[in-house]
């Protein structure tokens, strides 16, 4: 089982990348981490839905055949509690499903996406900049991680 963090855009505020940078590096001993990172697509001279279908169709090339793909959407994702996100990764794991959590842009998240992923899951009941976003997602994996494992990071 691998574990895909695929995002639309780099971090761009150093202290947000930093803290991404450090759980990516510690959900990475428990997860084999891929991180993706897909251009955003400028919005000058494009409407909304074009630049969603374009982030989309860049994301959708990324995507590892017969991979879990995961959207993280506060819209329509189901809220789950830290244990509930271990067990359902651990499943994954025990199934070796290959899984892909999807952090959309400024615009959010494309309707291609959405068709091909049969699963949602919200950060927070809130919508979030996506940098934000990628920082809950990257410490909850390393949450769920430790909690798999017994450790006292998880309280």
């Amino acid at each position: 089982m691998k574990v895909v963090v695929a995002a639309v855009g780099k971090p761009r505020d150093a202290a947000l990348a930093a803290a991404i940078r450090q759980y990516e590096e510690r959900a990475a001993h428990y997860w084999p981490l891929e991180l993706v990172e897909v251009k955003e697509e400028p919005a000058r001279g494009l409407t909304p839905a074009q630049v969603l279908a374009r982030e989309a169709e860049r994301i959708m090339a990324r995507i590892p055949k017969g991979a879990r793909v995961v959207l993280c959407d506060a819209q329509g994702g189901i809220s789950q509690s830290s244990e509930q996100f271990a067990g359902w990764l651990q499943k994954q794991r025990e199934a070796a499903q290959d899984v892909v959590f999807v952090i959309g842009g400024a615009f959010g998240i494309g309707d291609t996406l959405r068709a091909a992923a049969p699963h949602r899951i919200s950060l927070a009941p809130w919508t979030l900049p996506h940098e934000m976003a990628r920082l809950v997602l990257v410490e909850q994996l390393y949450r769920a991680g430790t909690i798999l494992r017994g450790e006292p990071y998880h309280k």
